[in-house]
């Protein structure tokens, strides 16, 4: 299969909107290859906190991140990230992160330094055989895959979305990080235009999936 056959489909949506759960159904579903972009950010924020670069010292933090050295193993279906050949911990997840990803995020030097690796994507699903690949974030539509086959923007009542985070046994700042990600200057998070806009407020998520799939199955068959 070629990289022009391969289908990619982009997720775009704030926290705890169903984004991950969604992806993850449609790349068993459909064969394809989920990378989860948030998980980049929070890894490289945990990175950084651990050398003790501030997001607010950006000499610095054009040096570190010039000596990052990127990778992609797989577990299962997913792309998981290496830094200089060391996967992510447990602590991508943990309040620490929470705190600071938003504000690494918003750096554009930040930004521009996972842009190819993210579009790199594409080859790691070529190179293991999927049909192609489903990547959730918050610029994927607008940014990394302004030209997707499937481009989706999931969103849901605040309130909702951290009754799920409280659910999962997870904190999250849910209002602020939207606060932050919506109005950053560098690739903020927006709904694209075209975008397939879905309301998960009062849906379940084999509701939401069901959505997606009908439309993902005009060009690709289940696996």
């Amino acid at each position: 299969m070629s990289k022009a056959s391969l289908i990619i489909i982009a997720i775009d949506g704030g926290a705890a909107s169903g984004k991950s759960s969604s992806s993850c159904i449609l790349a068993d579903k459909f064969n394809l290859l989920h990378v989860d972009t948030g998980s980049f950010y929070r890894h490289i924020t945990a990175e950084l906190l651990r050398r003790a670069v501030p997001a607010t010292d950006l000499a610095a933090l054009k040096v570190a991140l010039a000596t990052l050295q990127f990778s992609t193993r797989l577990a299962g279906r997913s792309a998981q990230m290496l830094i200089d050949g060391q996967p992510a911990g447990d602590e991508i997840r943990d309040q620490r992160v929470n705190e600071h990803v938003s504000h690494y995020a918003a750096i554009p030097e930040v930004r521009q330094t996972l842009l190819a690796y993210q579009r790199g994507q594409v080859g790691v699903a070529e190179a293991h055989h999927f049909q192609g690949l489903v990547m959730e974030g918050r610029d994927i539509g607008s940014v990394i895959f302004p030209a997707a086959d499937f481009r989706f923007f999931l969103h849901a009542d605040p309130v909702e979305r951290a009754k799920r985070r409280a659910a999962e046994g997870r904190q999250d700042s849910i209002a602020e990080r939207d606060r932050l990600d919506s109005s950053r200057k560098t690739s903020p998070l927006v709904c694209p235009n075209g975008a397939i806009d879905i309301d998960s407020t009062h849906q379940s998520l084999d509701q939401v999936v069901a959505v997606m799939s009908s439309l993902i199955a005009t060009k690709l068959t289940p696996a």
